[in-house]
């Protein structure tokens, strides 16, 4: 059986991040690759980091509160949300 590493940061797997899994990857030093014990997600730095950027967007207005629907086919009004 191999013995698995944490690797220099801890990344979580973009695989079971997007199903809201907080899962940490390892890192493989003969294949340079990261991969998760759960799901099986492999790859590189550069690919594990494109796909957090791209789950983040699920994420991108966590902090923010809508103040007004407007009328249809116009943007929602949002302000930052801050503690009272």
């Amino acid at each position: 059986m191999s013995l698995s590493k944490k690797g220099k940061l801890n990344y979580r797997c973009p695989a079971c991040f997007s199903r809201d899994i907080d899962m940490d990857m390892f890192f493989d030093e003969q294949k340079q690759e990261y991969y998760c014990l759960r799901c099986g997600f492999t790859g590189d730095e550069k690919r594990v980091l494109e796909f957090n950027e791209q789950i983040k967007s699920k994420y991108k207005f966590l902090k923010m509160r809508v103040v007004s629907f407007n009328e249809d086919n116009e943007p929602l009004s949002m302000k930052k949300y801050e503690k009272e």
